[in-house]
């Protein structure tokens, strides 16, 4: 697939990525209009089945092989004391992942996905990006291409997911330096820090923004971000390259897709926010998308968790979208 070396290259890969099959998505709006229900009676189950069948190019599409991809990165303001706890159980939960013990694994199964996970040069945190940019242009480049060439083309459905002791601050600085406002406005309490250590990111995070001037929303990414937002933000786009539909997931990952749609208007058409996670500003962050979340249950473990969750909410939409009979193939009347 695609090849970038910079991130002007990546902007314009982003340029050309193709758009839903409007005749899939025409064929399965009338399908909707005959299946054996009352107009409408499915709610958004209808709109997300007529919005899945356009990105698979079917009007009548299935759902069987959906993809879960974990990224773990460590980040270098860490040494600013913004996490309750160390770098180093991130490289403790990435084994965890490997072994099939935390809830994304347990999530995975229940919905029938697989799962990889790519641990990121976790000896080689990004740069205190109060200090410096987090990463050079090639390092960005690298993980956003580590990202593409995670997505499995096969797969009919795409999560990604993350571990990153600190990422809740690059979330946050994303946030302000893409959408507007300051630290305060965007930091949350992320792996439970205390009212110091909250006003402490707000702190980090401002210095960041003051840093780094540029709004070019991949110098943000690049100078404040890590390598798994820029790796989910790369695998988001390689799912659209595939007509892959993807389910989004909280904070972090929201953060990261935010980058492609500041980049390329449009380019999150392909994809649903799964859940509104507990974390921060995630809700102000998918207003400033114009996507509304599919659940919202007080997640905020990251790891992909909610978008899992939201598997089987889409699972549900395309079986009875593809599964339910017309009324002329059920003998009902329509009238």
């Amino acid at each position: 697939m695609s090849q970038f070396s910079t991130l002007t290259e990546f902007a314009h890969v982003l340029a050309m990525l193709p758009d839903a099959d409007l005749a899939a998505r025409d064929g399965a709006e009338q399908r909707n209009g005959q299946l054996t229900k009352p107009p409408g009676a499915l709610g958004r189950l209808e709109e997300l089945a007529i919005w899945y069948a356009g990105w698979r190019g079917s009007a009548r599409p299935t759902l069987e092989a959906p993809q879960i991809v974990i990224f773990a990165g460590n980040h270098g303001v860490c040494a600013q004391g913004v996490s309750a706890f160390p770098s180093e159980v991130t490289v403790q939960m990435v084994a965890n992942f490997e072994h099939g013990g935390a809830a994304i694994n347990q999530l995975a199964k229940a919905f029938g996905a697989s799962m990889t996970v790519h641990a990121l040069e976790l000896d080689r945190p990004t740069e205190d990006f109060t200090k410096a940019p987090a990463m050079s242009e090639r390092d960005c480049v690298t993980a956003l291409q580590t990202g593409w060439d995670a997505v499995d083309p096969s797969a009919d459905l795409l999560v990604t997911g993350e571990m990153g002791i600190g990422n809740t601050t690059s979330g946050a600085a994303l946030g302000a330096a893409l959408f507007g406002g300051a630290g305060k406005d965007w930091v949350g309490r992320g792996t439970g820090v205390d009212d110091a250590g909250l006003a402490n990111k707000a702190r980090v995070v401002d210095e960041g923004l003051a840093l780094h001037a540029s709004r070019d929303p991949l110098e943000i990414l690049r100078c404040m971000g890590g390598r798994e937002l820029a790796a989910m933000a790369g695998a988001i786009a390689a799912a659209r390259a595939h007509r892959i539909p993807v389910i989004l997931d909280g904070f972090i990952c929201t953060a990261a897709a935010s980058v492609l749609e500041k980049t390329q208007s449009g380019a999150l058409d392909h994809c649903v926010a799964g859940h509104l996670s507990a974390e921060g500003a995630h809700g102000k962050m998918l207003e400033g998308l114009g996507k509304e979340p599919l659940l919202s249950l007080g997640l905020r473990l990251g790891e992909g968790s909610g978008a899992a969750a939201a598997i089987g909410v889409l699972k549900a939409a395309v079986a009875c979208h593809s599964g339910m009979a017309t009324f002329a193939e059920a003998g009902v009347s329509d009238g």
